[in-house]
């Protein structure tokens, strides 16, 4: 039986990944739902090769567009198109990969329509990750990594006592500043900082990954998805991004998880879980990798790593304020209103500001991301 998948952001690289998966395992899986923001014309494209029962587009003036051109598929439009879209009775998987919060009610309304949810956007865990855990073991539906790292991890602890693990290790390319000096860094460009060494994203992961940002936000998604400590998640930096992370148990024993740099490869094994498949990635050779390197990230000229710590051990609105402030301060430094050093800084400005709730509603989670952005935006 074909898994029926509902692609939220399809048009991004995560969404273009997944239909590769789509495409090569079209005996597996079916799509049956898409959105893609403003990208309308990649929207009719996608539409035409996997035609899917709902699309959902940015703005009804994206819909009027499509409507006129797919001719008796049923076209949404804005937040309410997308929480449609999860809740869609005939969907098996809601495949989150939208940019930003905007993810978060849909993914939501996709466990409470109980369906399993695959989740691509950090933003969705990192924000409420308290509330997405609880809704999934209410309803009774799965929450399935997306991310590399998270996908390995998650590969790792199969099978495996969760109480025999002592550490849960990240791995990191490092980005494309990892030797670079406290003054090359006050210089960098947005041009710079967008040149990953490893893995073609989008602007913002991008960015996120040259401040480590995006390693942070990842520890406390880990904390949420595995039910670990945030004390025992470590971050290692890994040039290659070969070994994508690693479990430590008690006894000492690493168990890590490897393969081709290639999003493929987790997006499938979330959509297919828990069965494997071959599918469109490469195999690894590692005769030709010849070496994987390993080291510490240097936490006094990159200190995203310790305010994510901070957060992710707080909780409450801590995670949002320090989500929504990265995110912000990031579109600041895009527009070159901003320093690259300038994007830590707001972020721990922000912590410091926006008052603390422990245990947040749904409500005061949205107003802590909001006045986070404000600080940062004075």
């Amino acid at each position: 039986m074909k898994k029926r998948v509902v692609v939220l952001g399809a048009t991004g690289s995560i969404g273009e990944s997944t239909l590769r998966v789509a495409r090569a395992l079209s005996n597996k899986i079916e799509i049956v739902g898409i959105s893609g923001g403003q990208n309308v014309h990649r929207l009719l494209e996608i539409s035409r090769e996997f035609p899917a029962a709902r699309i959902c587009a940015g703005d009804e003036l994206g819909a009027a567009t499509l409507r006129s051109n797919l001719p008796g598929c049923e076209v949404l439009h804005g937040a309410h198109g997308l929480e449609t879209l999860a809740a869609m009775p005939e969907a098996d998987l809601v495949l989150v990969a939208i940019v930003g919060t905007a993810g978060l009610k849909p993914a939501l309304r996709a466990l409470e329509s109980g369906k399993d949810l695959a989740v691509a956007s950090k933003e969705i865990l990192v924000m409420a990750g308290e509330q997405v855990m609880a809704t999934a073991k209410r309803m009774g539906g799965r929450v399935l990594p997306v991310d590399s790292e998270h996908n390995a991890v998650f590969q790792c602890l199969e099978g495996q006592d969760h109480s025999t693990v002592k550490r849960l290790i990240l791995t990191c390319s490092g980005g494309p500043f990892r030797k670079a000096s406290a003054t090359d860094l006050a210089s960098v460009t947005p041009e710079q900082a967008l040149k990953h060494p490893t893995w073609s994203m989008g602007r913002k992961i991008s960015i996120d990954s040259a401040t480590l940002f995006n390693k942070g936000l990842e520890m406390i998604e880990a904390r949420w998805l595995f039910n670990i400590p945030m004390e025992k998640i470590d971050v290692v930096i890994h040039p290659q991004s070969i070994v994508h992370s690693m479990v430590e148990f008690v006894d000492g024993s690493i168990m890590a998880q490897m393969s081709s740099t290639d999003m493929a490869l987790p997006i499938q094994y979330a959509l297919t879980y828990p069965e494997r498949h071959s599918g469109p990635c490469a195999p690894l050779d590692l005769t030709l990798v010849g070496r994987l390197d390993f080291e510490a990230p240097r936490a006094d000229l990159f200190p995203a790593l310790e305010l994510a710590r901070r957060a992710g051990i707080a909780g409450g609105t801590l995670p949002a304020v320090l989500n929504a402030a990265n995110e912000t301060a990031v579109e600041a430094f895009l527009a070159g209103r901003l320093s690259f050093p300038g994007i830590w800084e707001s972020v721990a400005r922000a912590m410091d500001s926006v008052p603390f709730v422990e245990h947040p509603t749904l409500d005061e989670l949205i107003e802590a991301d909001r006045a986070a952005r404000s600080v940062i935006a004075k």
